[in-house]
């Protein structure tokens, strides 16, 4: 089989491998799409912590199973699966009570082992979704809208609520496609023009400049003269995260899903007088996969709310630098295996 290393930062290799044979409780996948996330983006500029090289990256990944282990029985050849890359111990404190996805020894597909830049896949039973009826390149982003179906339940977002999300990257836009679905009055904020334009074409969400002298002002003659109920912010920014706490109403909740390497600060008697509740969100459980998978059925998520930019997995090694790395216009790209580029259209 083809695939595609990162044998250190700024450099891909291509390598032929065998494909390989899935062990007693593994199935194998032929892969027909994987989403590019940030985390390989920085993992190829040399960014990503507790990372080592080589590497073979992809996390956000559809396929179908081709083979399956002996101790293999709810699945079977010919299924279409979602990929959750969350392989947990199940054993630490944190999974024994239900949160495997802030597992004490986690280890994620395509970040601490090789991943879905290939063409054959091995992956535990339990860590894959059925996903039949879904286009794969929907499929390939079932992940990270699962990251902000988690985010937007952390936030316990109810039919009624007032939401900021701030962030109109893939997150940011999952995170306000899912609350809007589950009935809340939704505003995003965004630095660029162009992804608020983006909010506005594909979500029909109103947009805010953060940036702005009249964003406060904005800001509550959308939620009735209000500060936000909630915020998710998505966007690992500081100044934004430190922002936070003046944006929200007293009594409201903030859930951080975007992080940076640093230390929060804002005001205490802002944050006391206001009784706030700050939350952070990590990667995402089955449930929300599977949540994310009913939304995607149902039509209230869509491929076209993040992606922007389809790439072939055979001519991936010496675009992505063009296509990913330096292109400004991209929100979020799929990789398309040759199985699946028949009719696809291209950006």
């Amino acid at each position: 089989m083809k695939t595609l290393v990162c044998q250190q930062p700024g450099e891909w290799a291509w390598q032929s491998r065998n494909i390989p044979k899935p062990q007693q409780d593994e199935v194998l996948i032929k892969i027909k799409t994987v989403g590019i996330c940030g985390t390989d983006i920085h993992a190829w500029g040399g960014k990503q912590p507790f990372f080592s090289y080589p590497r073979v990256l992809g996390h956000e990944i559809c396929g179908d199973i081709v083979g399956v282990g002996n101790a293999v029985q709810s699945w079977r050849v010919g299924q279409q699966v979602a990929v959750i890359p969350y392989v947990a111990c199940l054993n630490c404190s944190a999974c024994q009570s239900g949160r495997d996805n802030c597992c004490e020894n986690i280890a994620v597909i395509g970040v601490h082992r090789d991943g879905g830049f290939s063409e054959y896949l091995c992956v535990p039973q339990q860590n894959i979704l059925l996903a039949e009826g879904i286009a794969p390149e929907a499929v390939a982003l079932i992940e990270p809208f699962a990251i902000s179906a988690h985010a937007v339940r952390r936030a316990a977002v109810q039919a009624g609520d007032e939401v900021l999300v701030v962030g109109a990257g893939p997150i940011g836009l999952g995170a306000a496609a899912i609350a809007k679905a589950q009935g809340a009055r939704v505003a995003v904020a965004d630095v660029s023009s162009e992804r608020r334009a983006h909010v506005a074409a594909q979500l029909e969400l109103p947009t805010l400049d953060p940036l702005a002298a009249d964003f406060d002002t904005r800001l509550r003659c959308l939620f009735g003269g209000n500060l936000a109920h909630k915020i998710v912010d998505a966007t690992g920014s500081p100044q934004s995260m430190n922002r936070a706490v003046d944006l929200i109403r007293h009594g409201g909740s903030i859930v951080f899903v975007g992080l940076f390497k640093g230390d929060l600060q804002f005001s205490d008697p802002e944050f006391h007088k206001k009784e706030t509740t700050l939350m952070g969100s990590r990667n995402a459980t089955a449930e929300d996969f599977v949540r994310v998978g009913e939304l995607m059925r149902s039509g209230a998520l869509r491929a076209e709310m993040l992606l922007t930019h389809r790439l072939r997995f055979s001519e991936l090694g010496s675009t992505f630098e063009r296509d990913v790395i330096n292109n400004p216009r991209l929100i979020k790209g799929v990789i398309e295996f040759a199985q699946n580029i028949d009719g696809a259209s291209g950006n």
